[in-house]
This record gives structure tokens, C-alpha cells and sequence, in this order.
């Protein structure tokens, strides 16, 4: 499952610990954790988690991520989300009306992920 495009900064939200073991089990490599910030890599792209808490932003923030196998992914969350550990809010994969597959997904900190799926070449 290759990662495509990731934007770098996350809030964790009022859960640091959980925030990390959650991108962890997603599959996200910690390579960096100090003073309130863990590093995460997927093959080349890199996200900053940040021991940050602030409800107004997180409900407005978005991260987007393109990945080659929506389905793998969408795999991987359905696995590591169904014994109720993690507060996460998920839709399965959707076609939208503008032509892109989707998983929309509300991380432990209430930050919403919208993974899509990059085009075939």
C-alpha cells in the first residue's frame, strides 16, 4: 500500500498516546518522538502528530492522503478500528459525484482524513 500525497501536520487531540498507537497500527512508521511532537513516515512522505488540543481546529482541520489501493487501506481500518479501542468514525469506500473514491475518516483527535484513491495510470 504506497502513499501518494500527505499533508504534514496533525493535532493528536487531548489523547497523544492513543493518536500515536492508532497511525502506528495504520501502518505510519514512527522515526521521531520528543517534547510533544512524533515524526511518522509512509514510504517517502513524512506528518508531524503534534501533543495538540484545540476542538475548533481539529473539527475543521483535514488531512488528505492519496494511496494506491484504497481498498487495502480501507482493509487495514476496518481491522484496527472494529474492537472499539480507538474513538474513530469511518464511511467505507464511496464513489462521489466528482469522480473520486473515497474513505472519509475521523481520526482519535476528531481530525478528518479523506484517503482517495490515485488515478491508474
Amino acid at each position: 500500500m504506497q502513499a501518494i500525497k500527505l499533508k504534514p501536520f496533525v493535532p493528536s487531540g487531548d489523547d497523544y498516546g492513543l493518536a500515536q498507537r492508532f497511525f502506528e497500527e495504520l501502518g505510519f512508521e514512527k522515526i521521531y518522538a520528543d517534547n510533544g511532537i512524533t515524526i511518522f513516515r509512509l514510504d517517502e512522505l513524512e506528518f508531524y502528530l503534534q501533543n495538540f488540543h484545540n476542538r475548533e481546529l481539529q473539527d475543521n482541520f483535514m488531512v488528505e492522503l492519496v494511496v494506491s489501493d484504497l481498498d487495502g487501506w480501507w482493509t487495514r481500518i476496518r481491522r484496527i478500528t472494529e474492537n472499539g479501542e480507538y474513538p474513530v468514525r469511518c464511511k467505507e469506500p464511496t464513489l462521489y459525484p466528482w469522480g473520486k473514491r473515497e474513505v472519509h475518516l475521523i481520526d482519535p483527535a476528531g481530525v478528518c482524513w479523506h484517503l482517495s484513491e490515485a488515478k491508474r495510470q
